[in-house]
């Protein structure tokens, strides 16, 4: 039994963060917005010291009644991602991992209204957006995000998990 603690405290304890040059991490979770619980799923990669770039699918949908108008929309999401990692700078233990950057993205709308289809396509959909957010690694391969943005369709909060490979 102590042997087993030992490991899992020397596995918590060596912990890395943030993503190095190279590296993958997937991302999952939910999120929050004015627009229904957006479901997420992304990978970032490690292109420079403290740099990474990603891409991120999500899914959402709402119900609305508007008198006796009963609306049903769901949004499906494309987003490119970039973000500067601040834990050397700020000297931030390497269990954690500090970020902000900036998003592009697209939104594809489909809404059905009394039985009717249609979609939203137009220039509206496309936005940027940013982000702060934060990772803590329990382990050397996962850990919990948090992360906060403005500026699109999903503008809210996520917070899920990520595996590095």
């Amino acid at each position: 039994m102590a042997l087993l603690l030992a490991v899992c405290a020397f596995s918590f304890a060596n912990a890395q963060a943030p993503l190095e040059e190279g590296g993958i991490q997937l991302n999952a979770g939910v999120g929050t917005s004015g627009w229904g619980t957006p479901v997420y799923v992304g990978l970032d990669f490690g292109i420079a010291k403290n740099w990474t770039l990603g891409g991120e699918l999500s899914y959402q949908s709402y119900n609305q009644t508007y008198a006796s108008t009963r609306i049903k929309s769901s949004i499906l999401g494309v987003q490119a991602n970039g973000n500067y990692h601040f834990n050397e700078v700020l000297n931030i233990p390497s269990e954690w991992d500090f970020y902000a950057g900036a998003n592009l993205n697209y939104y594809s709308w489909n809404t059905k209204s009394n039985g009717n289809s249609f979609n939203y396509d137009d220039e509206d959909n496309f936005g940027l957006g940013l982000q702060v957010g934060g990772r803590y690694f329990f382990s050397d391969n996962f850990g919990l995000n948090l992360q906060v943005g403005g500026g699109n369709v999903v503008s809210g909060a996520k917070i899920g998990i990520t595996y590095k490979f």
